[in-house]
């Protein structure tokens, strides 16, 4: 039996060219960026360094591909984005390992990701057919107002390393099937499944040349032409506030919409009359899930004081109970990204419990056969924390549970207010009308009652406010971003002057 052919989608294709102009080329000069898996630490690819002639080259041929790819028929658009949705289905279980060696993705992560790129690719194939303009009246006799939208040009997609694959969709998908030409820029730690997987599946789905350009690089080296690059129209990033703050204002000197999906520090409110096991249930999962390494999972538990130990012992209790280990395994808690993000929250741990917090599990690395320097970090759950601990008012992207007590409602809206954020949250309080009370008087773009606040649907608008990012995601959220309207009139009448 001859040799299987191997999955230009799996890990071991070649990932060692950049897609510009329908082209797949070497960087400038040559150079290359390992890939690194997180659970064996071991190198698994090697992907091109791309240089600032290369964001030049990638700019230089979207601005030439998308005004021919705008005026084409929007049943030809939505089909290339409908072929490219059957490709990612025909490959999910390739992509699902590609999650796994570049993120740390346990196959439930793996899995959740693909179901929102998938719905986010389908919500994207509507929006050619959703395009429309509108009649105003006119104050001049003879005059037709028409209101159009277009496309705003070139859309710039900087992509992160935690939901590579979903957070990467959620942008290419709509611009392209707008009108829109673009240049991705993905995160350095996962530049195949957020960037060059992108090209390879549109590529097969037969989408111009020019429309999609990915070039991969560091941020360091590339990452402020990216931003500031003058043919940019629109700058969609998701990332640290800290980051997106130098983004945004590098778009700005073109005058590019900033898209800015940003930080957050999520508070998950239980009240006294809250179901305490349907509350530990939904922390759990927005705790732990991905290993805490998503913008909108909770970062503060904010308990009441009457079931506050029964809380943190139910909660210590389902974290130990977790199977913690390497993604390539039947588990749920995997390895973070690289050491500095895990370095970086057990400080914050240490620093949280030298100021007084309890540590009741976790807070250590767990090792793993065979790998030295393990990235895995054990579920962790701090209580006895105040908001101004090092693991509560910071945003920690780990799997840490710090748990504060309250005493009154208004106690905890206090509390869950008293940061920069503004992105997501979640109550449980018993009755659905009291939890929507409290829920009304959070300041964050999000809120979920009763559940946890994990949660993305791509028909729903996503986004956050204050420090948590500028404009938003989703169905006509970002249609709004990536397009834009322009008037013309039409004189029917001759028309009268004054002079």
């Amino acid at each position: 039996m001859g040799k299987q052919m191997e999955s230009p989608y799996g890990i071991d294709a070649d990932w060692n060219r950049l897609y510009i102009d329908g082209e797949w080329r070497e960087a400038t000069n040559g150079a290359t960026i390992d890939v690194a898996d997180p659970s064996t630490r071991e190198t698994v690819a090697t992907v091109p360094a791309g240089t600032e002639a290369d964001v030049d080259a990638a700019y230089e041929a979207a601005a030439e591909a998308q005004d021919e790819w705008a005026q084409t028929p929007p049943a030809r658009r939505q089909e290339v984005v409908q072929e490219m949705l059957g490709l990612l289905d025909d490959h999910r279980e390739q992509i699902i390992d590609l999650l796994a060696h570049e993120a740390g993705g346990t196959r439930g992560m793996g899995e959740t990701s693909l179901q929102l790129a998938s719905d986010q690719a389908a919500e994207a194939a509507t929006l050619p057919r959703r395009m429309k303009g509108e009649h105003a009246a006119s104050n001049i006799p003879g005059k037709e107002n028409i209101v159009q939208r277009v496309p705003k040009g070139v859309v710039t997609v900087i992509s992160p390393w935690n939901f590579p694959l979903n957070l990467s969709m959620r942008a290419v998908a709509p611009a392209i099937a707008a009108g829109n030409a673009v240049v991705l820029k993905p995160a350095t730690n996962t530049p195949i499944v957020g960037g060059l997987l992108f090209a390879r599946l549109f590529d097969a789905a037969g989408l111009p040349e020019g429309v999609l350009n990915v070039v991969t690089g560091r941020g360091s080296e590339i990452g402020d032409r990216v931003a500031s690059h003058p043919e940019s129209d629109v700058v969609a990033f998701t990332g640290s506030t800290a980051v997106g703050r130098r983004v945004a204002a590098a778009a700005g000197e073109n005058l590019a919409v900033p898209a800015m999906e940003l930080g957050g520090n999520n508070a998950h409110i239980v009240t006294d009359a809250a179901d305490v096991d349907a509350a530990v249930d939904a922390a759990a999962f927005g705790s732990f899930v991905h290993q805490g390494q998503v913008c909108i999972s909770i970062n503060r538990h904010l308990v009441h004081e009457d079931i506050y130990d029964e809380y943190v012992a139910k909660l210590t209790d389902r974290a130990e109970s977790l199977p913690v280990g390497s993604a390539h395994e039947e588990t749920v808690v995997g390895p973070i990204i690289d050491e500095s993000q895990r370095d970086e929250m057990l400080e914050y741990v240490e620093r949280t419990i030298e100021a007084g917090a309890t540590l009741e599990t976790g807070g250590e690395t767990v090792e793993l056969d065979g790998v030295d320097d393990s990235l895995v970090v054990a579920p962790t759950v701090l209580s006895d924390v105040t908001n101004d601990m090092a693991a509560a008012c910071n945003e920690h992207f780990g799997p840490i549970a710090p748990v504060i007590p309250f005493s009154t409602v208004d106690e905890a809206v206090e509390l869950a207010n008293a940061t920069a954020y503004g992105l997501s949250g979640s109550v449980h309080a018993g009755d659905v009308g009291a939890g929507k009370r409290i829920a009304d008087q959070l300041e964050t773009g999000m809120v979920h009652v009763n559940d946890q606040p994990i949660n993305d649907e791509a028909h729903v608008p996503f986004g956050g406010t204050g420090a948590s990012g500028v404009g938003g995601y989703n169905s006509e959220a970002f249609l709004d971003e990536i397009t834009e309207q322009k008037w013309i009139s039409l004189q029917h009448e001759p028309r009268e002057f004054p002079f």
